[in-house]
Parts: C-alpha cells; structure tokens; sequence
C-alpha cells in the first residue's frame, strides 16, 4: 500500500497523509461494492500477494 500512497502523493502534489487518506477511502469504497470474493483480495494485492497483477501499478495507470 506504501507504494501507491507514494504514487498518488507523488502524481497529485498532496502529502503523503492526505494520499495515504485517499487510498484507504477509495480501498474501503471498492471493498464495499465488489463481490466478496473479489473484495476479499484486495488487501492481498495492496499488499504485494497480487492476483493478475499489482493493484498499485493499475491505479496508478488511472493518475497518469
């Protein structure tokens, strides 16, 4: 997860708390909307374990 707050402090110009705020907002969103199964990774992946790629590397794509 510390690499995708870096990235969105990084590419937005906010600090690292307030990136690191976002993240976890937009993390806790996706986790309510997805199907459980799929909600149930997403911690795995923020995390490095990654299924099909790394999430931080996919939403970073989307700040580009």
């Amino acid at each position: 997860m510390e690499e995708l707050v870096k990235q969105v402090a990084q590419r937005t110009g906010i600090s690292e708390d307030n990136a690191r705020t976002a993240v976890t907002t937009v993390l806790g969103f996706l986790k309510d909307k997805l199907p459980a199964p799929i909600a149930g990774q997403i911690d795995n992946v923020v995390g490095g374990g990654g299924i099909g790629g790394d999430l931080s590397s996919a939403v970073g794509g989307l700040l580009k």
